[in-house]
């Protein structure tokens, strides 16, 4: 989690892009970005707890992150764990590498931390942490020219231990750099106040430390916002660089630029970083972001694979509202001729509160105030919200 920068900050804008030309398939594979998926990220990431570094917790959600990318379909040989011990911290990175195929010897880097301090840590940072295995989903099979690492790291909140052993020890070996990195790429804390317009995203410019990678980082930030407005409904907004893990590598002189939520929650670093506090459709849209963006740092191929034209999933334009509800949730299915349908409350730990057939108008008044999980599930394909009740 950043600290708060008392520099001053760019105005609003929208921005041009005409020195960017839109890529189609870009747009393709940021639509492939789902709610549901994003959804069920930051619940499971709830259901493991305090992940304060060197518990168990902690090691649980580092097993977690492993059997994603697993699941997406990794192997062994990509996924390396980078243990470390800072004072009485003993935890581990994760990293996962995507070889390039014109520079497969320099490296984009996709980074977040995934520990949390004093509370759930839904926000900072389980919002970066599921965008980053969004992105890893759905370019797993895609050709890159720059190879590219999705790196979570652990001790941010002890002082960015995690991020300070990767650069000291595995870019750098023995004072020198053995690891060519094209840029960082850094998402933390971009989760969100549920209720509010969170309509603006920061793109995170160095505009401090070593003076020499100024410039870059300043060209690419310039790169990130121009992504943002080509591949996702958000305008952007320009933040200083702080005290977050791209800063062990600005200081080594390496490019940095990340994502940061524009209107700064106060729940960080609380028992209040929860779920029910988030905004996961803001999480959305900065996940479009980031994978636009993410492709045209690495270079991503122009044309989609005949695996990516297929299996869309439909239900994922779904409307449920109002959200807050009262005592009534509407559905609102796509116009794809669905008859058959299931509509299900549960609580976070995924029990079932109940469930109803093929109802667009769903009497809730059992419900207590807070947040829920609905599932709509057609039998082959399903969507996964965040339901709030307030009255």
């Amino acid at each position: 989690m950043k600290k708060i920068a008392t520099f001053l900050l760019v105005s609003i804008t929208i921005q041009s892009v005409e020195a960017q030309s839109f890529i189609q398939a870009y747009q393709d594979r940021a639509d492939m970005v789902t709610q549901t998926n994003i959804t069920t990220y930051l619940q499971e990431f709830a259901n493991l707890g305090v992940k304060t570094t060197g518990s168990t917790a902690n090691a649980n959600a580092l097993t977690w992150l492993k059997n994603k990318y697993l699941s997406y379909g990794y192997t062994a040989s990509q996924i390396a764990e980078d243990p470390f011990t800072a004072g009485s911290y003993n935890s581990k990175n994760l990293v996962i590498t995507k070889t390039g195929t014109v520079y497969p010897n320099k490296y984009v880097i996709i980074c977040g931390h995934f520990d949390s301090i004093n509370g759930l840590g839904i926000n900072d940072n389980g919002s970066g942490t599921s965008i980053i295995l969004e992105a890893a989903r759905i370019l797993k099979d895609v050709p890159t020219e720059y190879s590219v690492k999705f790196i979570h790291f652990s001790g941010e909140e002890q002082g960015l231990l995690g991020s300070k052993h990767y650069v000291n020890n595995v870019v750098y070996q023995s004072g020198i750099r053995v690891l060519d990195i094209k840029l960082v790429f850094n998402l933390d804390q971009v989760g969100g106040v549920m209720g509010n317009n969170n309509n603006t995203v920061y793109c995170d410019e160095d505009q401090g430390g070593l003076s020499t990678n100024n410039a870059a980082s300043a060209a690419v930030t310039q790169e990130l916002r121009n992504c943002t407005a080509l591949y996702s409904p958000l305008l952007t907004a320009v933040d200083p660089a702080a005290d977050t893990d791209y800063i062990p590598f600005e200081q080594k002189g390496e490019v940095i630029t990340g994502f940061f939520e524009r209107i700064r929650s106060t729940y960080p670093h609380t028992v209040n970083d929860t779920f029910a506090n988030t905004d996961p459709v803001y999480i959305y849209k900065i996940g479009k972001a980031s994978v636009g963006a993410l492709q045209h740092f690495a270079v991503a191929t122009g044309t989609l694979g005949t695996h990516e034209a297929s299996g869309k999933n439909t239900l994922e334009s779904v409307k449920i509202y109002p959200n807050p509800a009262k005592d009534i949730i509407n559905i609102e299915l796509p116009d794809s001729g669905i008859k058959n349908f299931t509509f299900e409350i549960t609580d976070f730990q995924g029990r079932s509160i109940f469930k109803r057939n093929n109802e667009t108008k769903i009497n809730a008044s059992e419900l207590e105030n807070g947040a829920y999980i609905g599932i709509l599930n057609t039998g082959d394909q399903k969507v996964v919200r965040k339901v709030m009740i307030e009255r």
